[in-house]
């Protein structure tokens, strides 16, 4: 298994385990399907896990449901799935992926490892409305592509967490033309240059 397991997590045994059937099953899967870069699997617990696992410490309660869309090879939506024993850990997680090979690995992981998960796998602009109270999405789009796909799908009071890279500020500064939206911008533990936007209130304007 690729890198540290530990390095960086402080979880339960339980959620340790499920994050290692993640793991083993995306090692497997990976050269088939490509779920993430190769040059990354050296370092897949920090880069990935570990990247994924941090936006959970940033929920103030237990969301009911977590969408996550685009969620590619799980990241972050798995983790959060695989992390139900932790402190304020959601109800539900819903993970939205497009493409049909890469919503089979998720499915084959939610069964495996016994995740309260369920996988949607169409483009988020054909789901229905989800009410979901935190809404994830990892290198999938700039921040106002992400607000147009997400906005039918949030409950009141929702919040949004971005990992973004070090162009977020940009990202943030196009969006505002057609959004207004409350911010935070959390330093990354995993990537000096990296933030997580934790975003609320947003409205079209």
């Amino acid at each position: 298994m690729s890198g540290d397991p530990s390095k960086g997590l402080s979880v339960s045994r339980e959620t340790m385990d499920r994050l290692r059937v993640l793991a083993d099953l995306l090692e497997k899967w990976n050269p088939r399907i490509n779920l993430v870069s190769k040059t990354t699997l050296g370092d897949l617990w920090e880069r990935h896990i570990h990247d994924s696992a941090q936006l959970l410490r940033l929920c103030d309660s237990p969301a009911n449901l977590w969408l996550d869309i685009g969620s590619g090879g799980g990241f972050p939506g798995l983790v959060i799935a695989a992390m139900s024993n932790e402190i304020n850990a959601p109800r539900s997680v819903t993970l939205v992926e497009s493409d049909v090979r890469k919503a089979e690995f998720l499915r084959t992981v939610v069964r495996q490892a016994g995740l309260n998960a369920e996988v949607v796998a169409k483009r988020i602009e054909d789901v229905l409305p989800q009410e979901a109270d935190v809404v994830s999405a990892r290198a999938l789009a700039p921040l106002s592509k992400l607000f147009e796909l997400i906005e039918r799908h949030m409950a009141p009071n929702a919040i949004c967490l971005f990992p973004k890279g070090a162009r977020w500020r940009a990202e943030v500064e196009a969006a505002q033309a057609a959004w207004a939206f409350d911010y935070e911008a959390i330093k990354s533990e995993t990537d000096e240059d990296a933030v997580i936007l934790k975003i609320g209130g947003l409205i079209r304007v």
